[in-house]
C-alpha cells in the first residue's frame, strides 16, 4: 500500500478515532435518574439507551465487507463520524424519550461502521504491528468511555443535560479533521472477504467477545444507577465509571505493551477474567464496602478482556481484507449478544427492583468465558511469526 501514515501517526488516528466511540452510551448512566424525571424513561426504556446503539454495532458491523468494497475505510470512517458527530449533536435538542433512543440509534450506526472498517485499516498499515494498534484503539474507545462518565454529571448542573450529552459532537468533528489529513493520501482497500458463516472457530470467537463484551455494556449502563440506588450521588456514581474506565485505559495500554511477549494469549485471557469474576463477586457481597476493589478489578478484567477478544480474532486473519471480514462477524454477532445484557438488566430492574440478579447472570458468563478461553489456542502461523519476531 502506497503513502501509508507512519506507524505514529497510525496509532495518533487509532486513539483519536476510539476516544469517540463510546460517549454516546458512557455519559447516559450518570445522568440516568435526571433522564428519567424529566422525560418519564422507564427502566426498559433506559436500557435500551445502551442497548440500541450496541444492537446498531452488531447489525452494521456485519455489513462490513460489503461496506470495504463499496467505499473503502477512508470514505467509510469519515461517515462513521459524521453520524456519530450528528447523533451527539442532536442531544442538546431534543426533549422527548424517543428523540433520545432515537440519537443513541444513529450513534449506534456510525460506530457500527467505525469498528467494521478500522480493524483492516490498522492490519493493513502496519501488519507486524497490529495487536499493538488495536489495542491503542481500544484504549482510545475506553478512555472516551471514562471522560464522558466523570464529566457528564457536572456538566448537567452547569449547561443542563442536553449540552451535556451534545458536547461530544466537538472532538468527533476534530476526530474528523484529523482523519481526513492523515488518512486522505491512503488508497481505500476496496477488496474483501466474504464473512465465515462456515467457520467453527470463526462461531467460538463471536460467543467469545459477545459474552465479554456485554459486561462491558453492562457496568457501562447499569453501574451508576445501581450506585446512586444505594446512596450515592449522580456525580459521585460518575466519577466511580470515570475512575473504572481509566483503570480500563490502563489495562489497555498494558496490554498493547505486553501483547507481542505472548504467542498464546490464553495465559492472559484467563487471568482477566478471574479479575472480571472477583469484580463481579465484589459488587454481590459488598457492593458499598468494596467498591474500590471492585473497581480496580472490573476495570482491569474488562479493559484487558475487550482489546484481547479483538486481538485474539485478528490472530486468525492472514490479510487485512480477512482480518475486516473475520472482525466484522465476531463483532456482528458479539454486539448482538452484548446488547441484550443492558435491556436484561433494565427489565430485571424494573421487576425486582434490584440489579443483584444482573450481576449474578453476568457472573455465570464470566465462568463461561472461562471455560472459552482454553479452547483459543492460536493458529500456528501466528506461533512462528512470533518466534521470527522475537
Amino acid at each position: 500500500m502506497t503513502d501509508t501514515p507512519n506507524k505514529a501517526c497510525v496509532g495518533l488516528l487509532a486513539i483519536l478515532i476510539g476516544l469517540n466511540l463510546r460517549p454516546v452510551m458512557a455519559a447516559i448512566g450518570p445522568l440516568l435518574q435526571l433522564l428519567q424525571h424529566d422525560l418519564g424513561l422507564s427502566n426498559t426504556q433506559a436500557g435500551l439507551l445502551t442497548t440500541l446503539p450496541v444492537m446498531m454495532m452488531g447489525v452494521f458491523a456485519l455489513s462490513g465487507p460489503w461496506l470495504l468494497r463499496l467505499v473503502g475505510e477512508t470514505k467509510g470512517v469519515a461517515a462513521g463520524i459524521v453520524l456519530i458527530a450528528l447523533s451527539c449533536a442532536a442531544r442538546a435538542y431534543v426533549s422527548t424519550a424517543e428523540a433520545l433512543i432515537a440519537t443513541a440509534a444513529l450513534g449506534g450506526i456510525g460506530i457500527a461502521i467505525i469498528q467494521a472498517l478500522m480493524p483492516a485499516f490498522l492490519k493493513g498499515s502496519h501488519p507486524q504491528s497490529a495487536g499493538m494498534l488495536m489495542g491503542l484503539f481500544t484504549t482510545g474507545i475506553m478512555a472516551g468511555a471514562a471522560l464522558a462518565a466523570a464529566t457528564a454529571a457536572p456538566g448537567a448542573g452547569l449547561f443542563g443535560w442536553q449540552l451535556s450529552l451534545g458536547y461530544a459532537a466537538v472532538p468527533a468533528l476534530v476526530a474528523l479533521i484529523v482523519w481526513l489529513l492523515l488518512a486522505r493520501g491512503t488508497p481505500g482497500r476496496q477488496v474483501s472477504a466474504t464473512l465465515p458463516y462456515r467457520s467453527a472457530r470463526a462461531w467460538l470467537l463471536l460467543l467469545f467477545f459477545g459474552i465479554g463484551t456485554g459486561a462491558y455494556t453492562l457496568v457501562l449502563a447499569w453501574l451508576p444507577p445501581f450506585y446512586i440506588e444505594l446512596g450515592w450521588t449522580a456525580a459521585e456514581a460518575g466519577y466511580l465509571l470515570g475512575a473504572l474506565t481509566v483503570t480500563e485505559v490502563l489495562a489497555g495500554l498494558l496490554v498493547s505493551s505486553l501483547i507481542q511477549r505472548f504467542a498464546d494469549r490464553r495465559y492472559l485471557l484467563v487471568w482477566v477474567i478471574l479479575l472480571l469474576i472477583a469484580g463481579l463477586a465484589c459488587l454481590m457481597v459488598a457492593p458499598v464496602a468494596l467498591a474500590a476493589l471492585a473497581t480496580v478489578c472490573l476495570g482491569l478484567g474488562i479493559g484487558a478482556l475487550f482489546p484481547l477478544s479483538l486481538i485474539v480474532a485478528m490472530d486468525h486473519a492472514d490479510s487485512p481484507a480477512k482480518a475486516g471480514a473475520l472482525l466484522a462477524f465476531v463483532q456482528g454477532g458479539g454486539y448482538l449478544i452484548a446488547a441484550s445484557m443492558p435491556l436484561l438488566a433494565g427489565i430485571v430492574r424494573d421487576q425486582l427492583s434490584s440489579l443483584h440478579w444482573a450481576w449474578a447472570v453476568m457472573m455465570i458468563g464470566a465462568f463461561v468465558l472461562l471455560g472459552l478461553s482454553t479452547l483459543l489456542r492460536p493458529p500456528l502461523r501466528h506461533k512462528e511469526a512470533m518466534v521470527r519476531q522475537a
